[in-house]
């Protein structure tokens, strides 16, 4: 064991799960928000990749500024047509002039590679989005700072661990209450199996979870692809179908009443509905922002900590708001797989500027034990499994980049 200054006490408060009222959200991946932060992650995965390639290591970069301004369409039965197009800008800092020790120079192309990332995430996660007429998607990225290189290069032993950027802090829990993971895999299904099978579904889905009690209450607001609805009575079977999908799924995370309602601004009378010609309200009025949505864990959590910070597309190596968000999560999920007795449990790990990244200021972890277990029966146990983690931040770094972690 290391001398990190972890801290392990009991959570004063009861587990989220007890609570009276629970509100739970997830933007799916065609939110407007949720284009954002894909397109900043996929950007800066590349570009990690690229530098990896070139370079042999990480060089300075963020792409966490990443927006989206609403185009204007025409939905129709059967197909509409998109009027005037979805405009993405692809905004931060990224190396392109690097010298080694030796004197090699490099130049890297990087708006090119994060203009073609950025179209790329678009043509595989919006396919009803044609490339060409639908969307204009611009970079523009300031030069990285040649100051910062140092924190990103390894030493003699492999890996070097960097320096944290910044003095922030990231927060995760686990585990899972019902509600959370009914909302989480209800808009994945909605995103996954189910669309393959049903390509009236657009990627722009949301869920909204609000447990009351024993009652949980489920609002899906799921655009539909105009395409394939060809009239009023396709697009009402199709909303009936969602909910019965999302239903049947929610009774197999939870014994308490369900209740799921679909698209419920619709007004059937009128012809006003969540018809849409490329499965994203994008395509119509609705902007989005890199960081404005889900938090690092995929979700939005009122009834717990969070942390303000865009995860997406920020520097996976030392960058604190994207590394301890991260890490808070996976030690949060560890210590619940690995320990018995934990009803809920909330990791804060707080850094300092200039320390090193797997040595935080503080890592805090706080805990909701079952009845019989106190605190104190799993504090060491606690205590090991956050140690090893920190030591091993470099490792989610890897991940990160090979994308096997998700951000939003």
């Amino acid at each position: 064991m290391t001398d990190r200054n972890i801290q392990v006490q009991s959570l004063d408060r009861s587990a989220v799960e007890d609570d009276a009222v629970e509100i739970v959200e997830r933007k799916g991946l065609g939110h407007p928000d949720s284009i954002c932060d894909g397109i900043a992650e996929h950007v800066c995965e590349t570009l990690a990749r690229e530098y990896r390639d070139r370079v042999g290591h990480v060089l300075h970069f963020n792409t966490d500024e990443t927006q989206l301004v609403a185009g204007d369409a025409a939905p129709a039965f059967g197909g509409g047509n998109v009027i005037d197009p979805i405009y993405i800008l692809v905004v931060g800092r990224a190396t392109s002039h690097y010298v080694e020790a030796d004197g090699t120079e490099h130049h890297i192309p990087v708006e090119s590679i994060a203009l073609e990332a950025a179209r790329e995430y678009l043509r595989e996660t919006l396919p009803h989005l044609d490339l060409e007429t639908d969307v204009i998607v611009d970079v523009k990225l300031g030069e990285g700072s040649g100051d910062l290189q140092d924190v990103f290069t390894d030493d003699d032993d492999g890996p070097a661990v960097p320096m944290a950027n910044d003095t922030s802090f990231g927060v995760g829990h686990a585990p899972l209450t019902e509600t959370e993971r009914i909302v989480l895999e209800a808009e994945r299904s909605l995103n996954g199996p189910y669309a393959e099978h049903t390509p009236a579904v657009g990627e722009d889905v949301k869920v909204m979870g609000k447990r009351e009690d024993d009652h949980i209450d489920l609002t899906i607001a799921a655009a539909l692809v105009d395409a394939h609805v060809p009239d009023m009575d396709a697009y009402i079977a199709q909303v009936e179908a969602i909910r019965e999908h999302v239903f049947d799924l929610a009774t197999e995370h939870t014994d308490r009443e369900v209740t799921v309602h679909v698209n419920t601004a619709d007004d059937y009378e009128s012809g006003s509905i969540y018809l849409t010609t490329t499965g994203t309200s994008a395509e119509q009025g609705d902007d989005g922002s890199v960081g404005r949505g889900n938090r690092a864990n995929g979700l939005i959590t009122p009834n717990r900590a969070m942390s303000m910070e865009a995860t997406s597309g920020k520097n996976p190596v030392n960058h604190i708001g994207k590394i301890y968000n991260l890490l808070s999560t996976q030690i949060a999920e560890a210590v619940v797989a690995e320990v018995d007795g934990i009803r809920d449990l909330r990791v804060r790990l707080l850094s300092q500027i200039g320390r090193p990244i797997d040595e935080p200021h503080v890592a805090d972890v706080e805990v909701v034990t079952e009845d019989g277990t106190a605190v104190t029966d799993v504090d060491a146990e606690i205590e090991r499994i956050v140690d090893a983690q920190l030591a091993s931040v470099t490792d989610l770094t890897r991940r990160v980049i090979d994308g096997e972690r998700t951000t939003f």
